[in-house]
């Protein structure tokens, strides 16, 4: 089991007239694997949440393990943890500062103490596994376009072999095609390297879309925990959060207002279509 999370709390600036509760007893629990999406409004705490599992914040209360290891025990490496557990920001600038694209890729590497030849093997093959051309390696990663800067953070990431892949809202400002690419890509390094991904996103689209499970945060608490199915089934208590559901939900649930016996489960465009067409043979 990657990640148990016992009764965890966070307060901003506690002990101050400007105390904030971020997390408020929040407990879960992340399997080896799992392809999960967090998702929540602005001030939820979905951020806050994220942040605790490589260490950046450290709990008011509560306790974190991560594989069976208490992440706050006086003797637990947090140096490790962060190289299992990697994060890409929502802005890729905050983690691009290298001359090159490849020196970038190989600072991870060459933090965990690895010879210089399995580093740049990492970085080559990190690039490679993101879609980056060989010419982009040698140039400034601030000459790049925002989706290649993208793949540049995540390639960073990916040469550490992190067992665990947080990403923050990876697509924030790309257009449709740009926004596909990179969640087809990760999906695509989710089969291949088996790790366990946590998505966190503000397109209901991208997440029923990808993720097997959503946690929905509202004001530091979860919401709900399950399969998007079930989670989107609850589209009227998620709009009164600031959420939604993606697009197709509505749709199906319009058809089966309007007369139509269609299945309201649909959360992607091809269930949908799926549903409608089994509707379309059952009149036959």
């Amino acid at each position: 089991m990657a990640f148990i999370l016992d009764k965890v709390s966070y307060r901003y600036s506690e002990g101050t007239a400007y105390e904030m509760t971020a997390l408020d007893q929040v407990s879960l629990q992340i399997q080896d694997g799992e392809f999960i999406g967090v998702i929540g409004h602005t001030g939820s705490g979905k951020s806050t949440l994220i942040q605790h599992l490589n260490g950046l914040l450290k709990a008011t209360e509560g306790a974190i393990y991560f594989n069976g290891q208490d992440i706050y025990d006086k003797d637990y490496d947090l140096r490790d943890l962060r190289t299992q557990v990697g994060m890409v920001f929502q802005y890729p600038e905050h983690q691009l500062f290298e001359e090159t694209v490849f020196k970038d890729v190989c600072f991870g590497p060459k933090n965990q103490g690895l010879p210089e030849k399995d580093v740049t093997l990492r970085a080559y093959e990190a690039l490679r596994s993101v879609g980056l051309p060989d010419k982009y390696f040698d140039v400034s990663p601030f000459e790049l376009s925002g989706g290649q800067k993208r793949r540049a953070a995540i390639a960073g990431v990916l040469a550490m072999k992190p067992s665990v892949l947080i990403l923050d809202e990876p697509t924030a400002g790309l257009d449709p095609r740009g926004r596909d690419e990179i969640l087809d890509l990760i999906a695509e390094m989710h089969v291949h390297y088996g790790n366990t991904v946590i998505l966190v996103s503000h397109s209901m689209e991208d997440v029923a879309k990808y993720v097997d499970r959503i946690i929905v945060m509202d004001h530091g608490h979860v919401m709900f925990d399950d399969v998007p199915r079930e989670v989107f089934h609850h589209y009227r208590e998620l709009e009164e959060i600031g959420l939604a559901a993606p697009q197709v939900t509505y749709l199906m649930h319009e058809m089966q207002e309007r007369g139509l016996d269609v299945n309201c489960d649909a959360t992607t465009v091809d269930e949908a279509r799926d549903a409608i067409l089994q509707w379309i043979g059952n009149q036959r």
